[in-house]
C-alpha cells in the first residue's frame, strides 16, 4: 500500500489545456474519489496515475517514488474498468491469473492467489466459466479479482458500474466498500455519481472543467459546500440555489421572503445565492408561499416540485399527504440549516 500525491498537474492536448494545475493528496489505504460532470478531467486525472496519459507538468508520487515517466506495468497499480476488459476465450481462473503468468509467475502461486481472491468475491463456482457464461455483475467480480489478484500499492477504478443496472449498481457498491474495509488497500475511484461518490468514500474530490472545485469527507462536502456549484451537485435531489438579497435579517427574492437571521451575520443589503436543502422545507406557517406543480411520490417519501413566481422549488415531505397540481402551500425554512453563497462569485459566505 502506499500514499497517492498529484502536485501541480497539467495536461494539454495541443493548445488545448483540459486538466489546470492539479493538487490531490491521497493517503495510505484511503477510498478517493473523484466526482464532477462529464468532460471535467477525473478519468483524464485517473489514466495519467495509471500511466495510460503522458502528463503535461506537475509531478504525480506513489509512495516514495515520482512515476511521471513510469510505464503502467512499472507502477505497482491495478486498473478496474468500465467495460470489464475481459478475454472472451479465457475462463474466469485464467482471466484473473494472466497478469501474473505474464509475469512467470509459478502456476502454484498464481493457483493461490486466484483462489484467494475468488473467495472473497464469491467466484469459486464460476472459476471454470467463459465470460460470457456471466451476469454483468459477476463479471465485474471477475475484473476486480484481476486487480486483486496482482496485490497492487493502488486500485484504479473508472465508473465500474456505469454498466450495471440500478439494483445491482448499489449491491456492488456495499461490496466494493466491504473490498476495501477487508484488503485496506489505497483506492482511487472515478465516477459521476454523486450517490457513489457519498456512499463509498473516506474523501470526496469534486472536479469540474479541470480545476478541483472543493476536497473533503462526503459529510463535510454536504453540509458546508464551498460554492454553488459544490452545492447544487452534492446531494439528490440537488440543493435548491435562489438568488436575491438580504434586507435586515430576511432574505428577499422574486414572490419569497423567509428569516435567515441565524446566517445573515452583517450581511445586510448584499446580493446573495441562498441554498435551501430539501429536506430543510417544511410544511409550516411563517414561510412562503408556493404552487405545486409536480408530486413525486417515492413510498417512504414524497418529492414536490412547487413554483414560486418562475422559480422551481425541490421540497421533500416524509408525512403522507394528498397533494394536487396548482394548490397553494406555505414551505418554511429551517434557519440554522440554510447556506449563503457569494451572488458574484458563487463562494460561499
Amino acid at each position: 500500500m502506499a500514499e497517492v500525491t498529484v502536485r501541480d498537474v497539467r495536461k494539454n492536448y495541443g493548445q488545448v489545456e483540459v486538466l489546470h494545475g492539479i493538487d490531490v493528496d491521497i493517503d495510505d489505504g484511503q477510498f478517493v474519489v473523484l466526482v464532477g460532470p462529464s468532460g471535467c478531467g477525473k478519468s483524464t486525472l485517473l489514466r495519467m496515475i495509471a500511466g495510460l496519459e503522458g502528463i503535461t507538468g506537475g509531478t504525480i508520487q506513489i509512495g516514495e517514488q515520482v512515476v511521471n515517466n513510469l510505464p503502467p506495468a512499472k507502477r505497482d497499480i491495478a486498473m478496474v474498468f468500465q467495460n470489464y476488459a475481459l478475454y472472451p476465450h479465457k475462463s474466469v481462473a485464467a482471466n484473473m491469473g494472466f497478469a501474473l503468468k505474464m509475469q512467470d509467475m509459478p502456476k502454484a502461486e498464481i493457483d493461490e492467489r486466484v483462489n484467494r481472491a475468488a473467495d472473497i468475491l464469491g467466484l469459486q463456482p464460476y472459476l471454470k466459466r467463459y465470460p460470457r457464461e456471466l451476469s454483468g455483475g459477476q463479471r465485474q467480480r471477475v475484473a476486480m479479482g484481476r486487480a486483486i489478484v496482482r496485490d497492487p500499492q493502488v486500485f484504479l477504478f473508472d465508473e465500474p458500474l456505469s454498466n450495471l443496472d440500478a439494483k445491482l449498481r448499489v449491491q456492488m457498491r456495499s461490496e466494493i466498500r466491504e473490498l476495501h474495509q477487508r484488503l485496506k488497500t489505497t483506492t482511487v475511484y472515478v465516477t459521476h455519481d454523486q450517490i457513489e461518490a457519498m456512499t463509498m468514500a473516506d474523501k470526496i474530490v469534486v472536479m469540474r472543467d479541470g480545476h478541483v472545485e472543493q476536497v473533503g469527507a462526503p459529510l463535510e462536502l454536504y453540509d458546508k459546500p464551498a460554492n454553488t456549484f459544490v452545492a447544487g451537485f452534492i446531494g439528490s435531489p440537488s440543493m435548491n440555489l435562489i438568488d436575491g438579497k438580504i434586507d435586515g435579517s430576511k432574505f428577499v427574492s422574486n414572490g419569497m421572503h423567509f428569516d435567515i437571521s441565524e446566517t445573515a451575520n452583517g450581511h445586510d443589503g448584499k446580493a446573495v445565492t441562498v441554498g435551501l436543502r430539501p429536506e430543510h422545507l417544511a410544511l409550516a406557517d411563517g414561510g412562503f408561499e408556493a404552487k405545486v406543480a409536480i408530486v413525486e411520490p417515492t413510498g417512504s417519501e414524497t418529492h414536490l416540485v412547487s413554483r414560486v413566481g418562475d422559480k422551481e422549488i425541490v421540497s421533500i415531505v416524509r408525512e403522507r399527504h394528498q397533494f394536487s397540481v396548482g394548490q397553494s402551500i406555505t414551505l418554511r425554512p429551517d434557519p440554522s440549516t440554510i447556506h449563503l453563497f457569494d451572488a458574484q462569485s458563487g463562494a460561499r459566505l
